[in-house]
């Protein structure tokens, strides 16, 4: 099989993204030009070196893409379009989303063990705001909700992917596991 134009697919893949109406999975796009998913791969990076200086920014979130505005036009897009995205998140809000950001998958409980307060509220808020969504249930009893973070978040943020948050110190992860496995262990006693 002949090495793929890479320059050429690139801007097939721009062009299939332009028109989507929502994020685009990899395999589609590969199924869709007939290329492997390797080869789509090789030719989103490609995609995106070259939009990195420019007003649209290919983002990615877990395993699908899509074409976002450039997060320092945030204001002017919002102007242009009439929007009200100033809207802040409250502490609490943020909080949670930081917890599932890091976390994901993560359930209620698990979150509320991490918070030591009911998540109930906040988590709606962040489901209403199409920040996160239900990815999912735990396979134990009672399949608790499986909540994940959405392309929304990234937009949110102004990130191109979850491999963009900033990391986080082993120690304060072991803490987050640890504050999850005593509240797990207080809860089946």
């Amino acid at each position: 099989m002949p090495t793929p134009d890479y320059e050429h697919l690139a801007r097939l893949l721009e062009s299939l993204l332009f028109v989507a109406g929502e994020p685009a999975p990899i395999e589609r796009l590969a199924a869709a030009l007939e290329h492997s998913e390797e080869e789509v791969e090789l030719a989103l990076a490609l995609l995106a070196e070259r939009l990195r200086d420019r007003g649209i920014r290919l983002q990615r979130h877990l395993d699908k893409v899509q074409l976002v505005t450039m997060p320092e036009a945030a204001d002017a897009v919002e102007v242009y379009l009439g929007l009200d995205l100033t809207t802040n998140l409250s502490r609490a809000a943020l909080e949670t989303l930081a917890i599932i950001a890091y976390r994901q998958p993560i359930t209620r409980p698990q979150i509320e063990a991490i918070r030591g307060v009911s998540s109930d509220g906040v988590i709606r808020t962040l489901l209403h705001r199409g920040l996160v969504q239900e990815v999912g249930r735990l396979d134990t009893a009672g399949r608790p909700v499986l909540f994940g973070t959405t392309p929304d978040f990234l937009n949110y943020f102004g990130i191109s992917s979850l491999d963009a948050l900033p990391p986080l110190e082993d120690e304060d992860m072991d803490a987050l596991t640890e504050r999850i496995e005593m509240k797990e262990s207080d809860s089946d006693a």
